[in-house]
């Protein structure tokens, strides 16, 4: 009763001060009485304030400094089971697909799954062009090759055979070739691209993952390098979400033990980082209409459960699949693994270690990762993710020592007498004891080719992923603020 009254008082003075204005402002422009008339735009605030107040919320005022209040959940239709490829005709007849682009790489063209694929296809008599020319860790050339060559096909579909390169660069072909009239740049992710907004759909697109890692087979996002700028940088929004992913244990028993652990590794850092991503209600700015807001949300209740397993399945089968490649459980798990933690890191997004390993990845001098056939060097994603990632959890381990703390504990640390202040370096040297026990692993960037002269420039090529820089905890204030949180960082990657 005493808080209705109140209300109704204050909405009562309101209400009259509303009055007082509109009789303020019917005399000004009649009568020019300039002090009558600032006297009624005081009014006019002092009004608008108290009926903010009795509305129960205040209308927003400067909508980029609005933190965000709800999240979404999207992610792609998934089919998981041994022999499962073999569908992928009939779901493309099932779509009635009249002609179907089919990408792949020159290596998983001529493995079973590739195959198999495609007899599935010739089996529903569903025609089909393969673009076979799918680059390795993709860049923007080999990407308008494939868009290029899109346009050209006209099909109405499109299936992606292989790993997260292939995939990324099926989305971005879906996407270019359905909007011809976009520039490359239109939908790329500010500030190096315009970042718009896409706002339609795009045509059935259907991924068939040959690695455990990516998880790509389930988000929306898309990677590559900008040769211009040399850093890695993407495309992210839900309509590039693959329309299913067959996810087939079967297909993951042809990877060599290097492809097993990079591949693997990048399930660890989406896990990782997608668990102590800022939580999604601490994000700014506010998306003014709901196709703003970003595929990449921040930590939430539905993405941390999918993050949690996907953390505790790599910790455990990681090892087994690296070390004998005819361990089905543990490839069947770890492919299980990455699309778990595609999900979660799908809507929740990535932070620093993504962040820090586009310039690694893009700026390479030469590094070239052992167990890769590719005639070109390769830093693999896998592997510049997880080469940062001691400093990383380090340094974001006071934001939520809890998180930290629970992450350690399923790498095996026992936690029960940790202190809280503790929690980034237990979670560090976890982690660091893990990559080492793998094996073959670059112990930091050192082992990259990588020297502190090279800081600086690392450091520029970081700050313009704003993506995943923003639901980075602990990196806080202007640019030149974090370009010294950042170079720290990078010093400390050197070694680990």
């Amino acid at each position: 009763m005493v808080v209705a009254r109140v209300a109704s008082t204050a909405r009562g003075r309101a209400l009259g001060l509303m009055r007082a204005i509109n009789h303020a402002n019917r005399s000004c422009p009649c009568h020019g009485d300039a002090a009558h008339h600032h006297h009624g735009h005081e009014h006019a605030r002092h009004a608008s304030k108290i009926l903010q107040n009795t509305r129960g919320y205040a209308t927003p005022v400067d909508i980029s400094q609005q933190k965000e209040y709800a999240f979404e959940m999207a992610a792609s239709s998934i089919r998981f089971g041994p022999g499962a490829t073999k569908e992928v005709g009939m779901d493309f007849a099932n779509l009635k697909s009249t002609k179907v682009l089919v990408l792949t790489d020159k290596t998983v063209a001529q493995l079973t799954p590739m195959k198999q694929a495609i007899e599935g296809l010739e089996r529903e008599g569903v025609k089909y062009d393969i673009f076979d020319d799918v680059m390795v860790e993709p860049k923007d050339y080999s990407i308008k090759k494939a868009i290029e060559y899109g346009r050209q096909s006209g099909a109405d579909a499109l299936l992606a055979v292989g790993g997260g390169s292939v995939m990324d660069t099926a989305k971005l072909v879906n996407l270019y070739t359905s909007f011809p009239e976009a520039d490359f740049l239109d939908f790329v992710n500010a500030p190096l691209g315009k970042g718009l907004p896409i706002t339609r759909s795009l045509k059935p697109l259907i991924c068939i993952p040959t690695t455990a890692g990516t998880g790509s087979e389930t988000t929306g996002t898309a990677i590559f390098d900008l040769t211009d700028v040399k850093a890695k940088t993407g495309v992210a929004h839900r309509y590039l979400k693959p329309t299913l992913g067959i996810c087939d244990p079967l297909n993951t028993r042809s990877m060599p033990s290097a492809v097993h652990a990079s591949s693997g590794l990048d399930v660890l850092c989406h896990s990782l980082e997608s668990w102590t991503a800022i939580p999604y209600n601490e994000r700014i700015p506010r998306p003014t209409n709901p196709i703003l807001r970003p595929a990449y949300q921040g930590s939430n209740p539905i993405s941390d459960v999918f993050s949690l397993e996907a953390l505790k399945m790599t910790v455990k089968y990681l090892p087994r699949a690296v070390r004998d490649p005819d361990d089905a459980e543990a490839q069947s798990n770890m492919l299980l693994a990455a699309t778990l933690a595609g999900v979660g890191f799908g809507n929740a997004g990535v932070h620093l270690c993504h962040g820090m390993s586009y310039p690694l990845s893009g700026m390479n001098k030469g590094y070239k990762h052992a167990g890769y056939q590719v005639p070109h060097p390769l830093i693999p994603h896998g592997v510049s993710v997880a080469v940062t990632a001691p400093a990383v959890f380090k340094f974001t381990g006071p934001s939520n020592p809890h998180r930290h703390l629970a992450a350690a504990e399923i790498f095996g640390v026992d936690i029960s007498n940790a202190k809280q202040e503790s929690a980034g370096e237990i979670l560090s040297d976890a982690i660091a004891d893990f990559l080492v026990r793998l094996g073959d692993q670059p112990r930091g960037i050192k082992a990259l080719g990588y020297e502190r002269a090279d800081i600086a420039g690392l450091v520029e090529g970081t700050l313009p992923q704003h993506r995943v820089l923003v639901l980075a905890p602990n990196l806080r204030g202007e640019k030149e603020q974090q370009r010294e949180l950042l170079e720290g960082l990078f010093e400390d990657s050197l070694e680990y």
